[in-house]
């Protein structure tokens, strides 16, 4: 008789984990519009690099594994690294 082997499939873990992105930011709408600005910018850094520009757009502030902006901007605001403050 063969043995029979189930593959679970673990949801992915999110990182980093939303409750270390919300110590850094006061609601989840401040989260979502810091963290797609910054990853816009960090776009625009890497567009610009081909360029040969430097001098607008600041490079990502965090050593990340992933490739994904978005996924750096989150990881700069989980480390406390941007700071915003709202239109007056």
């Amino acid at each position: 008789m063969g043995s029979c082997t189930r593959q679970v499939r673990w949801p992915p873990v999110i990182h980093p984990r939303i409750d270390e992105l919300l110590d850094n930011v006061d609601s989840r709408y401040a989260l979502v519009i810091v963290a797609a600005k910054r990853a816009r910018q960090i776009n625009n850094y890497h567009h610009q690099l081909g360029e040969g520009t430097f001098d607008q757009f600041l490079p990502p502030l965090v050593e990340s594994r992933s490739k994904n902006y978005l996924t750096m901007a989150l990881e700069e605001v989980a480390e406390g690294k941007i700071k915003y403050t709202y239109p007056k």
